[in-house]
């Protein structure tokens, strides 16, 4: 058997697994890890023990120390500064596309900018000022408009904060056939959430329905 861990980096966002080899670590504990993007800090979700696989799984790196999450507030700094510098050249450039957020790795080898855009952008010129300014390998990353939401978060109609933000991990397909089968009034400027689509939480009381009938 083979003791891993199920871990997020972010709230609300998908599940990762990674070995333990042996650190000690429990849940709720915050660990760094190597992912796609670079390291990053991540809090553990869940312990668990799997059968040995074939499947490549890293391994974390180590429990998060003090000097790391001092590193992570520095990074709140850069991220800001470049989320301001980036939106500058944008203007500068009359890009047409929409910054939404910025996220350094760890160790800052990596700069991450999230956008939105309803076209194809050529942000060649753009990635150039900004690897010259900050001297890192920089990412432009489109996102849609849930995700933008999800990644911002924001007050829905019902008077709470976003369930995208709040808990909801992953985006189920919402119709208006699950408004209408619960006699919901079918209002345009009421159905749809802050994305502009229909809010998931037409859904939930769908599955309520289902189990009733």
């Amino acid at each position: 058997m083979l003791d891993v861990v199920d871990v997020r980096f972010r709230p609300c966002t998908k599940l990762f697994t990674y070995k333990t080899d042996n650190i000690e670590v429990d849940v709720d504990d915050w660990v760094v890890c190597e992912s796609d993007m670079g390291l990053g800090l991540a809090r553990v979700i869940k312990k668990r023990e799997i059968l040995e696989t074939e499947e490549e799984l890293k391994s974390i790196i180590r429990k998060a120390t003090d000097d790391d999450f001092l590193q992570i507030r520095q990074n709140k700094i850069l991220e800001e500064e470049a989320k301001e510098y980036c939106i500058e050249k944008i203007k500068e450039l009359s890009m047409p596309m929409k910054l939404i957020g910025t996220e350094a790795t760890l160790d800052k080898k990596r700069l991450i900018f999230y956008f939105t855009a309803d076209k194809r952008v050529d942000f060649r010129e753009l990635v150039k000022l900004l690897a010259m300014k900050y001297k890192t390998r920089i990412e432009m990353r489109q996102i849609g408009v849930r995700d933008e939401v999800k990644f911002v978060g924001g007050i829905g109609n019902c008077g709470r904060e976003v369930c995208c933000k709040l808990f909801l991990c992953d985006f189920e397909p919402v119709s208006i056939k699950m408004a209408k089968e619960q006699d919901i009034l079918i209002n345009p400027n009421k159905l749809p959430g802050l994305c502009g689509r229909l809010m998931c939480c037409i859904s939930y009381e769908t599955c309520s329905c289902d189990l009733r009938s």
